[in-house]
């Protein structure tokens, strides 16, 4: 017998209490490995987020940059990101600094992760020189 004949049968085949071992083995690691994947997308969505707010912030800065009223700033920077919270900053005198500090709730929902995490609030600031007549 070689060293892996012992293990088993006759025919060449697994011996019957050894069967189904591996399933066993995968059965009982899979809700961590879910949970893990579950952890890891949840990661991907907030990151995303981020981008967005970032994305927002910066369309919201070059619309008030040209002038545009206050509603129109908070329109841009809604269009990218629904809920956003948008700050607008700036001076009255073209060459002035145009701030805008756009701020988002992202919602961990996904389930087994989401009710565990808290929900990450994302922030992005950018600042243009105002290049129009500020309203």
């Amino acid at each position: 017998m070689t060293g892996d004949d012992h293990r088993r049968g006759r025919d060449g085949s697994a011996r019957p209490d050894q069967r189904g071992q591996s399933t066993v083995e995968l059965a009982m690691a899979l809700p961590f490995i879910a949970t893990l994947v579950m952890l890891v997308l949840q990661s991907a969505f907030v990151a995303r987020d981020q981008v967005l707010v970032v994305h927002a912030a910066r369309a919201a800065v070059r619309e008030a940059s040209v002038g545009a009223d206050d509603e129109r700033v908070t329109g841009a920077a809604r269009r990218v990101v629904g809920d956003a919270t948008v700050d607008i900053q700036r001076g009255r005198e073209v060459g002035a600094e145009v701030r805008v500090r756009v701020v988002h709730r992202s919602v961990t929902d996904l389930p087994l992760v989401g009710p565990l995490l808290p929900d990450p609030t994302v922030t992005a600031e950018a600042v243009m020189r105002l290049e129009g007549a500020a309203p």
